[in-house]
């Protein structure tokens, strides 16, 4: 009797102990899934409550910064988590828009990536804010990591959004950058302007595979690529009166914009009228574009630019993305040497950096998996 009684006290501890130790391995493999969807919920509504949402609601402190870096001064917003110690750092780099680092959807995903535990910095980075895809763009990304990476004592991740992450990738491919990055994410990313403006120009998607296929373009990025090099489109005269117009077009201000174009020449206003209203097609000018300019078009294009790039890569891309087509991610595949690319996303759930809400459960997890795994090496940051 008593040993079958030993008997039994040693399967139910082994049971116990089987027990205990399938919901710890269980809980930290589904925390990050955990955090992840509850930073999607977060983002999707800053006002959101529930269980679903109590894993990334650490309190968070924002506060501005400056710094004066090689390139000039840097303007900068943290987002620091009250919660851990030293917790692991992220850049993440708004996209071309006039709001920079105030935009509001960037605004609301960097308090959701805080509230995970993360802490985050948003810089301001000027020529993306004024509608110009620049080199010296790469290096701000640069000195901003330098900056972080100082501050956190730690290298740091990167997210970048829109053209901002595929500058990004370029910034990790630099040897006196690389030491304070440790991966890179690159969120609706180009790998080759030229490419895209292409794109622009004849509505057309060229795959990496040679096939092609035809996809509407967003009239943002007719409106980027001729603001960038407005002398393709209008003459001298017309030049600062048209950099104004468009500017206000492109910062939501259609009545100022209409305004200013009134003191443009007939043929300014014609060309403006095309170019905002779509009534007529500009590919003429566009590749004339891309003719004059491939140059400066191949130094911001991570095309064969990423030779010497040493950290891990996430990918994601909005499948419907008619800004920057999902094909750059195929593309971007191709150039991130294989070993550094650990996740690649192609997903319905994104609109460009936006999230859609009309999708299967199966592309929300899909998407919660691929952020887990960014959750996850920002994390394992090296202290």
């Amino acid at each position: 009797m008593a040993a079958q009684r030993r008997r039994w006290l040693f399967w139910l501890v082994l049971a116990l102990v089987l027990f205990a130790a399938a919901a710890l391995i269980l809980r930290f493999a589904a925390g990050d899934q955990l955090r992840a969807m509850s930073l999607l919920l977060r983002f999707s509504d800053p006002k959101a409550n529930g269980f679903a949402t109590s894993f990334a609601r650490q309190p968070i402190k924002e506060e501005p910064g400056s710094a004066q870096t090689p390139e000039g001064p840097l303007r900068f917003r943290l987002y620091i988590p009250q919660g851990p110690n030293n917790p692991p750092a992220m850049l993440l780099l708004h996209g071309v828009h006039h709001l920079g680092m105030e935009e509001p959807r960037l605004v609301s995903f960097a308090r959701a990536l805080a509230g995970t535990g993360v802490e985050v910095m948003t810089p301001e980075l000027q020529d993306l804010a004024d509608y110009r895809i620049t080199p010296k763009t790469i290096n701000v990304i640069g000195d901003a990591a330098v900056v972080l990476s100082n501050e956190t004592k730690e290298r740091v991740g990167v997210m970048g959004l829109s053209f901002a992450g595929g500058l990004a990738l370029m910034t990790a491919a630099k040897p006196e950058y690389a030491k304070h990055i440790a991966f890179v994410v690159a969120v609706g990313a180009h790998d080759d302007m030229s490419r895209v403006a292409r794109f622009y120009a004849d509505d057309t998607v060229e795959k990496p595979d040679g096939t092609s296929a035809y996809l509407q373009a967003h009239e943002y990025g007719v409106l980027v690529l001729a603001y960038s090099h407005l002398d393709q489109f209008f003459s001298t005269r017309d030049l600062p009166a048209a950099q104004n117009a468009l500017r206000q077009w492109l910062w939501e201000e259609p009545n100022n914009a209409e305004t200013t174009s009134l003191s443009l020449t007939p043929a300014g206003r014609a060309e403006f009228d095309e170019l905002v209203h779509h009534e007529a097609p500009v590919e003429q000018q566009i590749m004339a574009e891309i003719k004059k300019y491939r140059s400066e078009m191949d130094a911001v294009s991570p095309h064969g630019h990423l030779s010497q790039l040493a950290v891990p890569v996430f990918l994601l891309h909005g499948s419907g993305d008619t800004v920057i087509p999902a094909a750059e991610t195929e593309w971007l595949a191709k150039d991130v040497p294989l070993a550094d690319l650990k996740a690649e996303l192609i997903s319905p759930a994104l609109i460009h950096v936006s999230m859609e809400e009309t999708v299967t459960r199966r592309e929300k997890w899909d998407l919660v998996a691929f952020l887990a795994q960014v959750l996850h090496a920002a994390d394992h940051l090296e202290h």
